[in-house]
């Protein structure tokens, strides 16, 4: 089993985004793919990295939680990392039914997220992806660049 610690304060994130607009040709916009379909595609080399922060930014990511609100670290890894869960699914199969758990976006893990710690997604998942605090940084400035030119 996993050890947790508390380490960051977060309150819940924001609800489900707005719908699909229409197209002008009365046809509504293709949905992006799913964070999971994201997970498989870059794990599996069929998505660029830049194609997977930009659908991991405006994803739901799923957190388990303890008594207080804010990320639970595992440090009985090499550097300290925060589960995180692509699907409540995800989550319930690797924390159990009852668990607590938050919702925030990934633009908001790259906001919160403390310094010096990873995450993992879908830690018990076929497709599990580490990111190191370095590749952490990287997606930190990267989205910057994108945002800020």
């Amino acid at each position: 089993m996993y050890g947790y610690e508390q380490s960051v304060n977060t309150g819940p994130g924001p609800g489900p985004g707005p719908g699909a607009a229409p197209m002008p040709g009365g046809y509504p916009e293709p949905s992006p793919p799913s964070l999971a379909d994201a997970v498989r595609a870059f794990t599996t080399g069929s998505m660029a990295a830049e194609d997977f922060q930009a659908i991991f930014a405006t994803s739901k990511v799923y957190c388990p939680r303890g008594e207080n609100p804010g990320f639970l670290a595992l440090h009985d890894t090499q550097q300290p990392v925060i589960p995180m869960f692509t699907s409540l699914k995800e989550l319930r199969r690797y924390a159990g039914k009852e668990s607590k758990y938050f919702v925030i976006t990934g633009a908001e893990v790259l906001d919160l997220l403390p310094t010096g710690y990873g995450f993992v997604l879908d830690i018990d998942g076929q497709h599990r992806m580490v990111f190191d605090a370095k590749a952490v940084e990287q997606m930190v400035d990267f989205t910057m660049r994108r945002m800020y030119g």
